[in-house]
């Protein structure tokens, strides 16, 4: 018997907003820059590319090339996409005694 795998599809598992938030915030508390656009990525093609390309004024096969691997978006794009994915970005303090990379910690 013969053992077929097939690929994770994890926009198959972003079917509600609380899902799509917990990821989001998640991949953004890592901090990895190529994560954050795989994840939105992931999150359009959850919604449907072509809705999206068509909210945020972009082509479809423009919107894929955005969130391929090693793709460097410009952060305008990344904004109208998350705008016509329905998300928003806040910022926050980092918890007491985090620092992010080589910043100083607030002491």
């Amino acid at each position: 018997m013969t053992l077929e795998l097939r690929e994770f599809d994890t926009s198959a598992y972003l079917d509600n907003e609380e899902v799509i938030a917990e990821y989001l915030s998640q991949v953004l508390a890592d901090g990895d820059s190529d994560e954050l656009l795989v994840a939105i990525g992931n999150i359009a093609k959850a919604r449907g590319m072509t809705k999206i390309a068509n909210d945020s004024g972009l082509g479809r096969e423009s919107l894929y090339k955005v969130f391929a691997p090693g793709a460097k978006p410009r952060f305008e794009t990344v904004m109208k996409v998350m705008r016509a994915l329905g998300v928003e970005l806040q910022a926050k303090p980092l918890a007491a005694g985090k620092s992010y990379g080589n910043l100083p910690s607030s002491d």
